[in-house]
């Protein structure tokens, strides 16, 4: 079964819809590409969705730790690169609640480190991630 359909609404600009839910959301070819820049743009959603992914798979293990991260929040930026054009960097910066102890720290960051989006990133993209506590 397939996960999502994308529509082509012309103008550099794609609908893309969750089969499952019916959720849907814009992206928009970036200014820098001959685009309007209105919308996450393609490599946008990828870099964004390392910071969702971590930020998933740590909620699932604090959730089990009973845990509160409740909060959390990441600033990603992503770098560009071109010949060919591609995304060349991802940094992401997790900014967490306070009151989680060490010990669930170091947990958490090892969860967050092994989540599926990170292992399926092209090994040439560099990834510099930080946690702050």
């Amino acid at each position: 079964m397939s996960t999502a359909k994308v529509t082509y609404l012309g103008n550099l600009r794609t609908e893309n819809k969750h089969l499952k839910s019916g959720s849907t959301f814009i992206t928009d070819a970036p200014t820098d590409n001959n685009g309007k820049g209105e919308a996450f743009s393609p490599t946008d959603t990828v870099a964004t969705g390392l910071a969702n992914c971590m930020i998933t798979v740590m909620g699932i293990k604090a959730r089990d730790m009973q845990v509160n991260m409740d909060g959390t929040t990441a600033l990603v930026t992503k770098t560009m690169a071109a010949d060919p054009r591609r995304i060349s960097k991802i940094e992401v910066v997790l900014n967490f609640p306070s009151g989680i102890d060490e010990k669930a720290r170091k947990i958490l960051e090892n969860t967050g480190r092994t989540c599926p989006v990170l292992y399926s990133l092209h090994p040439d993209i560099e990834k510099v991630i930080t946690f702050n506590w």
